[in-house]
């Protein structure tokens, strides 16, 4: 794994432990669908929701979440749509299935973590 995957991965895990510390309980990660990977797929209450995960190491590239392009927008829309057409079940109790992005800012000193719940709007 190189330096920019440990950097991602990194990131993930303080997502995951960010989500985790807000009664969120994470279902899965790095899920690897056909030619793309959903970072986290997370459920609290009756809400399920897939999860972006964008970091950036310095503010010269702009904010995490502008990095969430309509084309990767798109992509993780058909994800969550074939991750669930294998998992049926996973929608039980759910009423809101939805789209967030958790922003983690390495440049900021504490590193900076935000939560966009509903960030964009998935085509299904």
């Amino acid at each position: 794994m190189n330096e920019r995957q440990q950097f991602g991965r990194a990131a993930e895990e303080v997502a995951a432990r960010y989500l985790q510390s807000r009664g969120w309980r994470v279902l899965d990660r790095n899920v690897r669908i056909g030619r793309g990977e959903l970072d986290l797929i997370a459920r609290r209450g009756a809400v399920l929701a897939f999860v972006e995960v964008k970091a950036r190491r310095s503010a010269a590239a702009g904010s995490p979440e502008d990095a969430v392009t309509p084309h990767k927008r798109r992509q993780v829309a058909r994800l969550a749509g074939l991750w669930l057409a294998f998992r049926p079940w996973a929608l039980t109790g759910i009423t809101d299935v939805r789209f967030d992005i958790v922003a983690v800012d390495a440049a900021a000193v504490p590193v900076s973590v935000r939560h966009l719940p509903a960030a964009f709007i998935g085509d299904w």
